[in-house]
């Protein structure tokens, strides 16, 4: 490789693990062609990059970038996921693509920021629930002490319109509240 191509191929994996919140690294050793394809599609659809990497190359970006801690991932043949939407897309999609096709894929860590994470980790992130259901979930926890206050403010004030309902009901139902005929003069 020409010495202008390694540059090129240094600052497209630099410009990746800048943008990306979420990197995975995976040995990607067992799988055919075929299925290279439709992981790279299922990433793809997901807003996830993912390439087949030089090692030694990543290393020199890695270290331009600040995310030096990488190295212990780059052993062997590697490809890595460059996950940035947000710090679970790419985790989820390789956990769900490695179980559903039970795939020779195997994740070897990861590094979310600048720290370096194992596989149980990205594992534990893949499990997370959606953004939008940690929102409503944060959301529904802010509004139940004001749901709960509106309860007890309002609780005398229908126990009290309840019992003057009952009086009323009771004062028509009785036969001293109906008016005595007058007699006519």
């Amino acid at each position: 490789m020409k010495k202008e191509e390694k540059a090129t191929l240094i600052d497209e994996v630099e410009k990746q693990l800048a943008e990306s919140k979420l990197v995975v690294a995976t040995d990607y050793r067992g799988l055919t062609a075929a299925e290279m394809t439709r992981l790279r599609k299922q990433l793809r659809d997901a807003g996830v990059e993912f390439h087949v990497v030089k090692n030694t190359l990543t290393l020199i970006a890695a270290g331009k970038t600040g995310k030096s801690a990488v190295e212990p991932l780059l052993k062997g043949p590697t490809a890595m996921a460059f996950g940035k939407k947000d710090e679970v897309t790419a985790a989820k999609t390789l956990t769900n693509y490695i179980r559903m096709t039970r795939s020779a894929l195997q994740i070897k860590g990861g590094l979310l920021g600048q720290k370096l994470i194992t596989t149980a980790e990205i594992q534990n992130l893949a499990m997370l629930p959606s953004k939008e259901v940690l929102v409503a979930r944060v959301l529904g926890q802010l509004n139940a002490p004001v749901a709960t206050l509106l309860g007890l403010l309002s609780a005398p004030m229908a126990g009290l319109a309840g019992v003057l309902q009952g009086r009323i009901k009771q004062l028509e139902s009785s036969p001293a509240a109906a008016p005595a005929a007058q007699p006519a003069q």
